[in-house]
């Protein structure tokens, strides 16, 4: 199978390769062939990419995608509150169905706002049917998914194992229970499990658990594997041990600044040495999109002290979540060799023409609607502002069910 893009102005994001005013990318297989000048290609298709920036899909690190149902409910909740009604009111409501629609939708949602790989950061864990039906709705729906595992007692050891044996290679990683809801001692013990299996792992880490980071660290529970998860609050001194081991970051700059965690950590990352990746979190409380997340980010960190450059940004959010979610060999650049996970972005929408500085307009202006084309390792998901071979009429009304059920099982009143 060929693809060819036509004339389209092309963000690699590859130090080697440069950006292009206007190029084409040749499709072979699945993975990117050529870029530049490309030949007229026998038995390929043509997509006429004029007036589009090329760039890498998005990659979001870390999304509570089983809560979808619920968006927008949340925008003036404290991080005590989203606690209260998500985890303590709406969650034992949830049966493996709503999970399955959450996680359905919100994937699709995603694609739609171009991210080509997500990892679903799952603690809707009542039960092991809970989990087949998150991973059943990642596996329906387009686009490369990573089911992160946050197993509930009583078999946490049981239950990841079970899962690991559905999901190979780095479709899976280790959500770690701790140390919000475990002991330290538990904790380390899901760590050995994690490398037992050969899963990355991720962990939340912000304000009141910080101190936390520390004991990992002594305990060497940290590595080159580990994704921590928001960082607000940790001193330079742990910044700095986190920088030693490797560890990637992900920051979500909207649930961060309204949820009451501090200030992205953004350029005290930078300034250790880590490159930050970013994600969306919730969608209760945030926007479903990486644009949103790229836009807060640099101007919270603009206003702070003027040192990030919109590239950093769009790399965070390409370059920097590949690296993070042990992808980078395979995506988050456009390189010879690649998988072809890219989108297309309307350029001569008004909301963003003329496009003087590619990278600036996505960064500063971009938004879903400008959102043309999206290819997930060579393959069409999405063309001409439009998800193929999805039916949103009858997944928003299934959706919608859902939502109230649970609401009035709950006894949980939804405004608006």
């Amino acid at each position: 199978m060929r693809t060819v893009l036509r004339g389209g102005m092309v963000l690699t994001l590859d130090p080697e390769l440069g950006d292009f005013p206007q190029a084409d990318v040749l499709i072979e297989d699945g993975r990117i062939a050529a870029i530049g000048p490309v030949p007229e290609a026998v038995d390929a298709e043509e997509v006429d990419a004029a007036g589009k920036i090329v760039l890498p899909g998005f990659v979001d690190v870390h999304r509570h995608t089983w809560q979808t149902a619920f968006r927008g409910i949340g925008a003036n909740w404290t991080f005590s509150e989203y606690r209260t009604a998500m985890h303590g009111t709406l969650r034992p409501h949830y049966r493996p169905e709503d999970v399955y629609l959450g996680n359905l939708l919100g994937r699709l949602e995603a694609l739609n706002s171009g991210i080509t790989t997500m990892l679903d950061w799952f603690h809707c864990s009542e039960s092991p049917e809970h989990a087949d039906s998150a991973v059943d709705a990642l596996a329906d729906a387009p686009g490369h998914s990573i089911f992160c595992y946050c197993a509930s007692e009583p078999d946490v050891a049981g239950e990841m194992t079970r899962i690991r044996k559905r999901l190979s290679g780095d479709q899976m990683a280790f959500g770690l229970r701790g140390p919000f809801l475990t002991t330290m001692d538990e904790t380390a013990a899901d760590v050995a499990l994690a490398r037992e299996l050969d899963l990355r792992v991720s962990v939340h880490l912000h304000t009141r658990v910080c101190d936390a980071a520390t004991e990992m660290h002594q305990r060497n529970l940290l590595d080159n594997r580990t994704t921590i998860v928001h960082g607000n609050g940790l001193s330079d001194a742990q910044l700095a041990f986190v920088a030693d081991a490797g560890c990637s970051v992900t920051v979500s700059p909207d649930v961060e600044l309204k949820m009451g965690f501090g200030w992205p950590e953004t350029g005290r990352l930078l300034a250790a040495g880590i490159r930050p990746a970013l994600s969306v979190d919730d969608c209760p409380s945030a926007g479903g999109d990486l644009f949103s997340a790229m836009r807060t980010a640099f101007a919270a960190q603009r206003g702070l002290d003027g040192s990030l450059t919109a590239r950093d940004v769009l790399e965070f959010a390409t370059v920097d979540g590949a690296r993070a979610c042990g992808r980078a060999d395979r995506t988050g650049t456009l390189a010879i060799g690649k998988d072809a996970d890219l989108i297309l972005l309307d350029a001569e929408d008004l909301s963003v023409f003329p496009v003087g500085d590619p990278v600036s307009t996505v960064v500063t202006a971009g938004h879903p609607g400008l959102v043309d084309s999206v290819y997930v390792a060579g393959r069409a998901v999405k063309r001409n502002g439009q998800l193929l071979n999805v039916d949103p009429r009858s997944l928003r009304a299934r959706l919608l069910a859902s939502r109230d059920r649970i609401a009035a099982a709950a006894g949980f009143a939804i405004t608006g």
